[in-house]
C-alpha cells in the first residue's frame, strides 16, 4: 500500500467519506486537511499533516481506527480522535507523522 500524503487528501477538502460502522456507513465531511511544518523531519518519510472531520451526528463517536472509504483515494484506515463539538456536529482530527 501507497504511504497516504496530504496531497491525497487535499482535492477532497468539504467531500464525504464514509465511515463503515455495525453494518452501515455514517458520513464525515473532510473540512481541513493541512500540513503540520513546511518541511519533513531529518529522518521522516513524510511531512507530517492532519485531517479535519465533522459528523453532524449528535452521537459522539469513541476515538478509535474507522474503515472510510471516499472514491478518490478507495479504503483506509484513518484513527480519529473527537476535539470540539460544534453548532453543526463533532469534529475529529488525523494526525499523520
Amino acid at each position: 500500500m501507497e504511504l497516504l500524503t496530504l496531497q491525497h487528501f487535499a482535492p477532497y477538502v468539504n467531500e464525504t467519506f464514509a465511515a463503515t460502522m455495525n453494518d452501515s456507513e455514517v458520513p464525515f465531511v473532510l473540512v481541513e486537511a493541512r500540513a503540520l511544518q513546511a518541511s519533513p523531519p531529518p529522518g521522516t518519510t513524510r511531512p507530517p499533516f492532519s485531517l479535519l472531520f465533522r459528523n453532524g451526528s449528535s452521537f459522539l463517536f469513541p476515538q478509535q481506527l474507522y474503515l472510510m472509504r471516499h472514491d478518490g483515494i478507495g479504503e483506509v484506515g484513518i484513527f480519529l480522535v473527537p476535539i470540539a463539538r460544534e453548532r453543526e456536529g463533532f469534529l475529529y482530527q488525523a494526525i499523520f507523522n
